[in-house]
């Protein structure tokens, strides 16, 4: 086969495959993952308010309800991804459960929970930080940058 015809038949085969993976590519559902995520988290952030009424029911003061709170939903965040439940969750929310801060946790946990085989040390410790490591690193970062700038702008005005 010559060289042009070579190049003749890998332009109709690329031709081909661009045609059928257009006509085969799946139709995002911009609005039914939109209403989806919506509700999920909107479900996520009843519940947690829910839980810090609950609490504060009981005579506990607001700012230690709302870290009680929050130690809640990460406890079920957490567990919930063990059982392999959010991940379930997840599939039809998207966004919705990611951006609470059980997305947080599941993002945690399930990094552990894939490399739980490869030992304590290496698997869950090393790899749990994975996905959340960058996270919790920009979080410290920015907030000592903003805390920094804070107490300057009180010192300056």
């Amino acid at each position: 086969m010559a060289k042009n015809e070579r190049i003749k038949s890998e332009e109709v085969f690329r031709e081909d495959y661009e045609r059928i993976s257009k006509k085969n590519k799946a139709k995002p559902e911009y609005f039914k993952n939109a209403v989806m995520a919506f509700l999920v988290g909107g479900t996520i952030c009843t519940l947690g308010q829910l839980i810090k009424n609950i609490i504060i029911g009981w005579g506990t003061p607001e700012q230690d309800a709302a870290l009680i709170t929050t130690i809640v939903l990460v406890f079920l965040g957490s567990s919930l991804t063990a059982f392999g439940i959010y991940d379930m969750i997840g599939r039809h929310a998207g966004a919705g459960s990611i951006v609470p801060i059980t997305g947080f946790a599941n993002s945690i946990v399930s990094c552990a929970v894939d490399f739980k085989t490869e030992g304590p040390v290496f698997g869950l410790g090393a790899k749990m930080f994975t996905i959340a490591g960058p996270v919790i690193v920009y979080a410290t970062v920015s907030s000592w940058i903003f805390g920094l700038i804070y107490y300057l702008w009180g010192v300056i005005f």
